[in-house]
C-alpha cells in the first residue's frame, strides 16, 4: 500500500501534466482562433474587444482597471453606491442631511 508522501507525489506529477495539456490546448484554441479571424478578416473590434456597448474605447488605462463594486444602495433618481471607503456620494449626504436613515436606500 502506498504511503502519503508518495500519494502526494503522484499526485503532484498529476497536476502539473494536467496543467502542461490546459496550456498546450489553450494555446492551440488561441492558435486556431487567429487563424480563423484572419481567414475571415475578423478584428478584435468586430467581437466586442475593446469598446463600450456603444463602440466607443473604454477612458482609462485601456479598461484594464478595477471593476465596479456591487451596489447596496440606491438613491431616489436611480443613482447606486457600494456603501464602500471613500466619500459618500452627495446624494447620500443630502438625504442623510433631511434626516432619512441610509437604511431606507438599501438594494434587497
Amino acid at each position: 500500500m502506498p504511503t502519503y508522501l508518495e500519494l502526494k507525489e503522484q499526485a503532484e506529477k498529476l497536476m502539473a501534466e494536467a496543467e502542461r495539456l490546459r496550456q498546450k490546448e489553450t494555446e492551440d484554441a488561441i492558435a486556431d482562433i487567429k487563424a480563423k479571424m484572419q481567414a475571415f478578416g475578423i478584428t478584435p473590434q468586430d467581437l466586442g474587444f475593446g469598446t463600450d456597448a456603444a463602440g466607443r474605447r473604454p477612458a482609462g488605462k485601456g479598461g484594464a482597471g478595477k471593476s465596479a463594486a456591487t451596489p447596496k444602495y440606491r438613491g431616489p433618481n436611480g443613482q447606486t453606491w457600494s456603501g464602500g471607503r471613500g466619500r459618500k456620494p452627495q446624494w447620500v449626504v443630502d438625504a442623510l442631511a433631511k434626516g432619512r436613515k441610509l437604511e431606507e436606500f438599501e438594494i434587497r
